[in-house]
């Protein structure tokens, strides 16, 4: 039994690790951050030292309250992944680690591949870049997995919060001029899981690596389809009114275009890529599901 160990286990793609069927052969466990500090070195060793793998989704993923706390968000996020990646490279286990569409400036016209240059314009997309560049130099034996848009039904996210002001107004406004492809905790969880069963087979392809769900879509589009599901089963919805960035006032900038190119893992690893809408269907029945089971007498 090869066993995998994952960090950051409380937030929303180390949750879904753990509760996703690991591929035959792979012994999953995880410890949320108050259990495991990846940026402590010696609870590092005495954890990994007894691991074939080692999964990195532990991070500072506040994207507007970074740009008031740029040294935590960079001590999470760059400065705990290279020193976790420079311990996996001593005790000679492979890391994948988690990052994040941010990376990019959102200014191309077509979706990102792996080669086009990171240029982030929030503090958070700048902490998970230069924490990228920490574990490729420290570890050769890496994937780095960048992903955009995710939600799962636990934790907070945008199916979350949408579902949560669905019986309490009748109208929500929702940026329209930002696009990218929004994605299951689910299925990075799957992905992840069978990559990291074929480094220890097969002992590679290493490198950085986009995963997304098929399609995209606006946020104004995501609410729209998350509202759908809503009527369907409710009879009632908020109307969505289209907003442009601008207008949003955000504390940190969002990239316009975070699409990805999923070409890649797909090739090399033959990862599955179901429709967004197929995730978010099934996001939004299992949230109503446990929020009526919770509401009821």
């Amino acid at each position: 039994m090869r066993r995998v160990l994952v960090t950051g286990a409380g937030g929303q793609i180390g949750w879904s690790l753990l509760c996703a069927t690991p591929p035959e052969g792979l012994d999953v466990r995880g410890y949320p951050r108050s259990a495991l500090d990846i940026a402590d070195a010696d609870e590092i060793d005495r954890l990994v030292c007894d691991t074939d793998l080692v999964v990195n989704t532990a991070a500072f993923a506040a994207v507007d309250e970074a740009e008031t706390d740029r040294d935590r968000a960079f001590a999470m996020n760059a400065d705990a992944p290279g020193l976790l990646a420079t311990r996996c490279a001593l005790l000679g286990v492979p890391l994948i680690h988690l990052s994040s569409d941010q990376v990019f400036d959102g200014k191309k016209q077509a979706p990102y591949t792996e080669d086009d240059a990171v240029n982030p314009i929030n503090v958070y997309g700048a902490s998970k870049a230069a924490g990228e560049e920490a574990v490729r130099q420290a570890q050769d034996a890496h994937i780095i997995l960048r992903t955009s848009w995710v939600f799962a039904t636990h934790g907070h996210n945008f199916v979350r919060a949408m579902l949560d002001v669905a019986d309490s107004t009748d109208r929500v406004r929702v940026v329209d001029d930002q696009f990218g492809a929004p994605t299951s905790a689910n299925d990075i969880a799957a992905v992840v899981l069978a990559v990291g069963a074929k480094l220890l087979a097969e002992g590679g392809p290493y490198g950085t690596f986009h995963y997304t769900a098929g399609g995209s879509t606006s946020w104004y589009g995501a609410a729209e389809a998350i509202f759908e599901q809503v009527e369907r089963r409710r009879g009632r919805r908020p109307a969505v009114e289209p907003i442009a960035s601008a207008d949003a006032e955000t504390p940190a900038p969002r990239p316009k275009n975070s699409i990805l190119d999923c070409a890649k893992i797909v090739a090399a690893f033959a990862s599955p890529r179901r429709p967004w809408q197929d995730g978010v269907a099934e996001a939004v029945e299992a949230m109503m599901d446990a929020d009526e089971e919770a509401s009821a007498p």
